[in-house]
């Protein structure tokens, strides 16, 4: 039903973004760690629209091929809008095509609510699709420039705690899982944050 949304970032958080168009505030949900637009820039937004029995859900990515990958894994069985956001979030495009190509069941398996059966079924349905888009070169356009920094390393690290949270992990293990990523990576480098703490 729609292919993108084009308006100004009215506000952020770690797991969602609020696109403003023509006068209307567009809440999307966003994969953590994905470089996108910060507050006030005016930007082009791809989105998959869920429709579920309570509430309409929009999904932004940044780019095309991004949104296109969140929907061949809405295709695997027992993957729902929510699964797929956290494997996008917890790995980045190539990663993920790496896995699925190397049949690394256990990088999925590191992703919070992947079991060994979604893993499996994963790499079983999509590892075709992987190669055809390593082949057309879908992963060698450049990424979405970075997203600078936040005000600060404490506002970044109390980000990378909510993202977390968002995307279910209880709130103490969250602070647990950032504190040690911040250990490992740059804490002002917010999408390094996240995903480090995704994968500890």
């Amino acid at each position: 039903m729609y292919d993108f949304l084009e308006g100004q970032v009215a506000s952020r958080r770690a797991a969602n973004l609020t696109l403003l168009v023509s006068g209307v505030g567009y809440d999307l949900r966003i994969p953590l760690g994905v470089p996108m637009p910060q507050v006030g820039e005016s930007k082009r937004i791809h989105v998959h629209l869920a429709v579920r029995e309570d509430a309409h859900v929009l999904y932004g990515f940044p780019d095309r091929d991004l949104r296109d990958l969140f929907r061949l894994l809405l295709k695997v069985r027992g993957v729902g809008p929510n699964m797929a956001l956290a494997v996008l979030s917890g790995l980045s495009r190539d990663d993920f095509l790496r896995a699925l190509l190397s049949d690394d069941v256990k990088r999925l398996q590191a992703i919070k609510g992947v079991g060994k059966k979604t893993a499996e079924q994963i790499l079983l349905d999509l590892k075709d699709k992987a190669k055809s888009l390593a082949a057309e070169g879908l992963t060698a356009g450049a990424e979405a420039p970075g997203v600078p920094a936040g005000p600060s390393i404490k506002g970044n690290m109390e980000d990378a705690v909510q993202a977390l949270v968002s995307i279910g992990y209880p709130e103490k293990d969250a602070t647990k899982r950032v504190e040690s990523a911040a250990k490992q990576v740059d804490p002002s480098d917010l999408e390094s944050l996240v995903r480090t703490a995704i994968q500890s």
